[in-house]
């Protein structure tokens, strides 16, 4: 690692003695124009940067010490900017109570086909186990029954479980969702939770998740093998029981294409010939009851753990309006320490130190700002979303500031500095009043909008304000675009480095670039704030249909 302890520190010391002059002190050219009285720091986000990916944090893995130091660094720089406390009792940190589970063997899976002949499936090559947060021990025998995508679209007339009973069954669903959908709908119905809590509503005992052949070619199922053992977290409610969408249909393992030829051996109909119509625009898959009955078997490990959200408000300077708040978001864990090299450390440099320098960068801006912002802001630093959007989602369900004024989320995250971009995907902008706020603060900043470049991925279900999406807030989460050399530098970012070790400090970050990051971010937020009207869903969009009643 290039970056020593000492010079961690010694970034720590920049802040505390020269933060206000450091807009001053960038002696490079300005990253981007000044918009609106606010130049972000390209020498501020360095120095933020510096420390939270160095080595001293471990990785900052939710529920460790690392990343304690780091949320208590971050608490520091709202004190330093005299942002209010907005945590439990009058400090900057909420606490989340974890529930961490792991698989502690390798489970079975064992079936039993129509003519009576018994087999097994192997682990690693057929399956692997799904750990189960709220039971060490499982044990199911029930029949299967495939059911597609196992997708439900009162709007779209489509029911992948017509016909079917799946009650006291476990059902086989396929990962992912049909090509032809509009790619935010698409990355919703392809999400995890989505089709377990539907499973559950018909009366499901179980998943088992099935992949496609497009979904194997760019995820294949041997690159999980090592990994099935890392830990997996969720937040604990009131009563300390951990919280788990579709509980009474979780997910029992996942499943290779030859572990999934194994269980349709005697099918009315062929894998080969599902997959094939899974790929198809619409992904029209008929389900069917399948020839065998199965027996899965999974030990769990289960630890309580504990980690903390760093909440800040900014008050509004409207009587009226100061009671609606804008949230700006970023996630501050990363993997923590593992991996097979000698290097074991992941530093989370991009994903996420990168967001939360920005985010502090922001706020200074409005801090700093003549005129005060209308409506409050809220800075949350969130634990736990690699571990499934989990920090994200406990302050949805839990906010330390009144649900009923959260008026919209800005989210951060791993923002790709290695490139002068010159565009941004704003997710989730065009559904509601907060896209043509975006498409003026990107025009103010001279960058340009430009439409999903990775729709496979489902990118807008996999971040923190999704969690705010699903309590009904309009959000926007924005990702460096692929101009200007952004799609080699993007791709090659996640080929080599996301969630690797090498996603240290050794990488060419073009600081300026993230000065520019914080200014179009700001403008976004500073014109949500301001807005004589709230945020709202646009008349007839499919989230805001879904979930803006809450």
């Amino acid at each position: 690692m290039p970056f020593s302890r000492r010079a961690a520190l010694a970034g720590v010391a920049l802040l505390l003695t020269a933060q206000p002059a450091l807009a001053a002190t960038t002696k490079s050219k300005p990253a981007a124009t000044k918009a609106a009285g606010f130049t972000p720091s390209a020498d501020a986000i360095k120095a933020h940067m510096t420390f939270l990916a160095d080595d001293l944090l471990e990785g900052r893995e939710a529920g460790t010490r690392g990343y304690d130091i780091a949320a208590q660094y971050v608490a520091s720089q709202y004190a330093l900017m005299h942002v209010k406390p907005a945590g439990d009792d009058g400090s900057y940190l909420q606490q989340v109570p974890l529930t961490a589970f792991r698989p502690a063997n390798e489970g079975g899976v064992s079936y039993t086909s129509a003519d009576g002949k018994s087999g097994a499936l192997v682990f690693g090559e057929d399956y692997l186990p799904s750990a189960q947060a709220r039971q060490a021990e499982t044990s199911i025998t029930a029949p299967l029954v495939f059911v597609g995508y196992g997708m439900v679209a009162p709007e779209r007339g489509r029911d992948d479980y017509a016909g079917l009973d799946v009650k006291g069954k476990i059902v086989v669903v396929l990962s992912g969702a049909p090509s032809g959908l509009q790619t935010e709908i698409r990355a919703h119905y392809s999400n995890a939770n989505v089709k377990r809590a539907e499973a559950a509503r018909r009366g499901a005992v179980g998943v088992l998740t099935l992949p496609t052949t497009s979904y194997e070619k760019r995820r294949p199922f041997a690159r999980g093998v090592g990994g099935y053992q890392e830990w997996k977290m969720t937040w604990n409610d009131a009563q300390g029981v951990p919280y788990v969408r579709g509980a009474e249909a979780p997910g029992l393992a996942s499943l290779s294409l030859k572990g999934g030829a194994k269980l349709f051996a005697g099918a009315p109909t062929s894998l080969d010939e599902a997959l094939a119509a899974a790929e198809t625009p619409e992904g029209l898959v008929k389900g069917f009851a399948l020839p065998a009955n199965v027996t899965i078997q999974l030990k769990t490990e289960i630890e309580k753990r504990q980690s903390s959200n760093v909440v800040g408000l900014i008050e509004g300077s409207d009587p009226k309006l100061k009671a609606q708040t804008i949230v700006l978001s970023a996630h501050l864990d990363h993997l923590g320490v593992h991996g097979k090299d000698a290097d074991k450390i992941n530093n989370g440099a991009l994903d996420n130190a990168s967001g939360v320098a920005t985010l502090l960068e922001v706020a200074r801006g409005f801090k700093e700002a003549r005129t005060k912002p209308r409506r409050s802001i809220v800075l949350l630093v969130v634990t736990a979303e690699e571990k499934g959007l989990i920090g994200s989602e406990y302050f949805a369900h839990n906010p330390t500031v009144p649900k009923a004024g959260i008026a919209a989320d800005v989210n951060l995250d791993m923002p790709i500095l290695l490139y002068d971009f010159q565009d941004v995907i704003a997710f989730g902008a065009n559904r509601s009043s907060i896209g043509p706020a975006v498409a003026r603060a990107a025009g103010r900043v001279g960058i340009g909008l430009s439409p999903d470049p990775l729709p496979d991925e489902g990118l807008f279900t996999r971040s923190d304000h999704y969690r705010f999406v699903e309590q009904g807030v309009p959000s926007v989460f924005l990702m460096t675009g692929f101009k200007n050399g952004g799609e080699k530098g993007f791709k090659d970012f996640l080929a080599t480095h996301y969630h690797k070790p090498n996603d240290d400090l050794n990488q060419p970050i073009n600081y300026q670039a993230g000065a520019r990051f914080a200014l179009v971010n700001y403008e976004i937020a500073r014109e949500l704030a301001d807005a004589p009207a709230r945020p709202s869903w646009n008349k007839g969009d499919f989230f805001g249909t879904l979930f803006g009643k809450k």
